[in-house]
């Protein structure tokens, strides 16, 4: 949600008026929070209640402020963002901001022009709302961003000049669930989650969860190899860890119906595909695309990962 869905109008006035014309203003609306300075419709300020009255509340400060302009009693720091803001940084801003400020309205300008404040009660209610919505379409295990999320970001790759979509599958991760169970499985998730994490951290770069052993990231850039290689050593280096040692030394367990079969370790494949040498209309044409690299990916035996950076056939890297 961006901060300029919700702005509430307040009156503005220029530098000039003077303070017994603002003291109307707030008697005469008695829920009026703050008044915005603005200067050629551009906000340089405002005044807030509390702080106006703490000025004229003083010894002298009826003689002083009242039949002078605003100038004096203005707050020329307050916090202004522009409309396309999203909640969540503004949020976090506004929070960080000294006590004495700090339940301030937020000023929301468009091209540098007043539209408009936010009070903070507003920004943590929609903000609270916000994380809420976002919740809802995070994968619970992992809280990666799930299938509706990932398809806007599809649709949003299809634009750039420069994408690559990586698609992460787990080999015999069945049989792993079969032989001991989905708990020890959800650990295997999480460590493969945060492996990911570790290493899709571009600021643009996006990582999702399409559920069971099934992730995804869409990077901005082509340069995907020595990522493939990162994941696929760290992913190698303590996989053996979640099996029982008598499993690997014999090199067969009993599934769930207790017969024997080989030992086939869980193994990562990854399946990349990029806009550089072919171009892509739809989300379905990106989806059937790296699903092609996958399969022929999943051919191999172990960790490994294919690059298709041509229209014909995907060539091995790794």
């Amino acid at each position: 949600m961006k901060i300029g869905e919700v702005i509430e109008t307040v009156p503005c006035i220029d530098e000039f008026v003077k303070n017994r014309e603002v003291d109307l203003l707030f008697t005469n609306n008695l829920s009026l929070r703050s008044v915005v300075v603005v200067r050629d419709e551009r906000p340089i300020g405002h005044i807030t209640r509390t702080h106006f009255y703490q000025k004229i509340g003083t010894r002298y400060g009826y003689n002083l402020f009242m039949g002078r302009q605003n100038q004096l009693v203005i707050k020329d720091n307050p916090l202004m963002v522009e409309h396309h803001a999203p909640i969540t940084e503004v949020s976090t801003v506004a929070m960080s901001r000294p006590p004495e400020d700090l339940y301030d309205d937020v000023i929301v300008t468009r091209n540098g022009l007043y539209v408009g404040v936010v009070s903070i009660r507003e920004l943590l209610l929609k903000l609270v709302d916000t994380q809420v919505a976002i919740a809802s379409f995070l994968n619970p295990l992992s809280s990666l961003p799930g299938n509706k999320l990932i398809d806007e970001k599809l649709e949003e790759a299809l634009v750039l000049p420069q994408y690559s979509l990586i698609y992460f599958d787990l080999d015999h991760f069945k049989t792993y669930n079969d032989t001991y169970g989905f708990n020890k499985g959800d650990k295997i998730l999480l460590y493969l989650t945060d492996i990911l994490k570790r290493n899709i951290v571009g600021v643009e770069d996006f990582l999702g969860h399409i559920g069971g052993d099934d992730f995804v990231a869409i990077l901005p850039h082509f340069d995907t190899l020595p990522i493939c290689e990162k994941i696929i050593n760290e992913f190698d280096a303590q996989i053996l860890d979640f099996y029982n040692p008598e499993d690997l030394a014999s090199l067969q367990f009993h599934n769930r119906m207790g017969k024997l079969e080989p030992f086939r370790c869980t193994s990562l494949s990854i399946a990349v595909i990029t806009n550089q040498n072919q171009q892509f209309t739809s989300v379905e044409q990106l989806s059937d695309a790296v699903t092609r690299v996958k399969k022929q990916c999943k051919k191999i035996s172990g960790s490994c990962y294919l690059i298709n950076e041509y229209k014909e056939e995907p060539y091995l890297i790794h």
